[in-house]
């Protein structure tokens, strides 16, 4: 199969652009695969996509560059295609309705998928007819604005499925848009097995990871933790990324003397050499989208303590054998969640082993095999059905492996 994926930066820095590597790379295995992405402002992508992808743009944001499009008086004219109600609008212009309107129409493909609200309501609009037309939502449908909503409820039922990362933003989108005929299906984010051992849960550190921004309540978290100091001062915190809370934050710490146990670390490519250094896992959010940072810890064999906020993290972890799930926003939940596994070696190197096997269920294989399945029902490709049927069995096989070792992990908390 040809699949196309259109992104809005492939050459920045987010979850969005990890997952979209780990997908595409995947499918690369077995399929003809590229990367769209509409904008280009450097020359070499943060993230290295795999040789076997085609990596293009469509507009070179890059000064230096012979093809830098930043002159073009259509990029100074405002969009008409991608909606105003997304909320990088005014990053895109008329420049950008041109070239991703000639980009679809000349698209040959058998599959062609769009990554954020505003590009899956251009391939709506403009893609040809032909293509199955996919739109992935990696964000919620909550998060999104009254006017957005309207605007995907207008051009969504044009196309032919919709992917949400969590089942329980893939029940809103079913209750609350008006898709007849579109295909609402969850499928996680992946996460590939690092090239690391994992966490042996010896070192003292608890260890957090994402943008400094207010919905990721990091205040909350160093709040906690200095009720972990008082109780044991020989373990410290580590915060991993960047943002507009790290004023904010390092007043914080100083304010509560936290300055030799809270460290921010500042952003870190990859992350998976720091989580092996820690032995827990943090998660404070007060919203997530999915949570990759809990699968990436987990598959580091970290437990993860994390707040039990709208929608990722109760559909990842499984409270009290791989992990623990405490209310959102309470301090000394959180605390209590974090002393409960620094204070029992045994339960932390348990739970750590059941993280790794349960996280499993995220290897880009298992994941791009649930989009092949997808695909292939969108396309009718009834010969490559029968393919990913015995594919999938042999995954069976190895899950029903996981459960059992994960049901002997349980029956030994039980004795």
């Amino acid at each position: 199969m040809h699949i196309s994926f259109l992104i809005h930066n492939a050459y920045g820095i987010g979850g969005t652009i990890r997952t979209t590597y780990n997908l595409a790379g995947t499918l690369a295995e077995h399929h003809d695969v590229e990367i769209v992405s509409v904008f280009r402002h450097r020359d070499v992508p943060v993230f290295a996509p795999s040789d076997k992808i085609r990596l293009r743009h469509l507009v070179d944001l890059r000064k230096d560059s012979p093809s830098y499009d930043g002159d073009d008086p259509d990029y100074e004219r405002p969009a008409s295609v991608f909606p105003a109600t997304e909320g990088r609008y005014k990053q895109y212009s008329a420049l950008t309705d041109r070239r991703i309107a000639e980009h679809l129409r000349g698209l040959d493909c058998d599959v062609v998928l769009g990554t954020r609200p505003g590009l899956n309501v251009h391939i709506a609009q403009q893609a040809r007819r032909g293509p199955a037309r996919v739109g992935q939502e990696h964000l919620t449908l909550s998060t999104h604005s009254g006017p957005l909503k309207l605007t995907l409820r207008t051009h969504y039922p044009r196309l032919d499925a919709v992917t949400t990362v969590t089942e329980a933003d893939a029940r809103t989108y079913r209750k609350v848009m008006r898709l007849p005929g579109v295909r609402v299906e969850a499928v996680p984010n992946s996460v590939p097995a690092p090239a690391l051992e994992p966490a042996d849960g010896s070192g003292k550190w608890v260890v957090a990871a994402g943008r400094l921004a207010p919905a990721k309540r990091y205040d909350v978290l160093i709040r906690a933790f200095e009720k972990v100091v008082a109780e044991r001062p020989d373990w410290r915190l580590r915060i991993y990324g960047a943002g507009a809370e790290r004023a904010k934050l390092r007043a914080l710490i100083d304010k509560l003397g936290l300055y030799n146990h809270v460290y921010l670390m500042g952003p870190a490519t990859p992350l998976e050499p720091e989580w092996v250094k820690g032995s827990i896992g943090a998660v404070t959010s007060s919203l997530e989208s999915f949570g990759m940072t809990i699968v990436e810890a987990m598959r580091c064999g970290l437990p993860v303590v994390s707040t039990d906020c709208p929608h990722g993290p109760g559909e990842i972890i499984d409270d009290g054998v791989d992990g623990l799930l405490v209310p959102v926003g309470k301090t000394d939940a959180i605390a209590a969640g974090l002393l409960k596994l620094i204070n029992d070696d045994e339960l932390r190197r348990r739970m750590g082993q059941a993280a790794l096997e349960s996280s499993a269920r995220f290897d880009p294989g298992r994941v791009a095999g649930r989009y092949e399945e997808l695909f292939a029902d969108l396309t009718g490709r009834g010969a490559l059905r029968g393919s990913l049927h015995r594919t999938r069995g042999a995954l069976l096989s190895s899950a029903l492996q996981v459960k059992d070792r994960s049901r002997s992990l349980r029956k030994g908390s039980a004795a």
